[in-house]
């Protein structure tokens, strides 16, 4: 599970985040594209392309779709528990 102490510094303020590259425990992201890549309204990338929620998801829809992204996340770098 993502670690909500290590968000990357631009996700927008809400339940949903991504991890920072610089968590120890493994579960930083690695820039693997998968979640902006799929759902860019959602999740955007920063200049090293790392991932961050640039909007947090509204509707069971939106919730449904970043849930997708969550459980594809090679690393476990998204979480909703923020």
């Amino acid at each position: 599970m993502a670690n909500k102490l290590m968000k990357h510094s631009k996700n927008v303020n809400g339940k949903w985040y991504c991890t920072s590259s610089a968590d120890e425990n493994g579960e930083g992201c690695i820039a693997c594209g998968v979640c902006y890549g799929s759902l860019p309204n959602i999740f955007a990338e920063d200049e090293n392309g790392e991932a961050y929620v640039i909007c947090q998801p509204d509707g069971q829809g939106e919730i449904s779709l970043a849930e997708e992204q969550m459980n594809a996340c090679p690393v476990n770098a998204i979480g909703n528990n923020g």
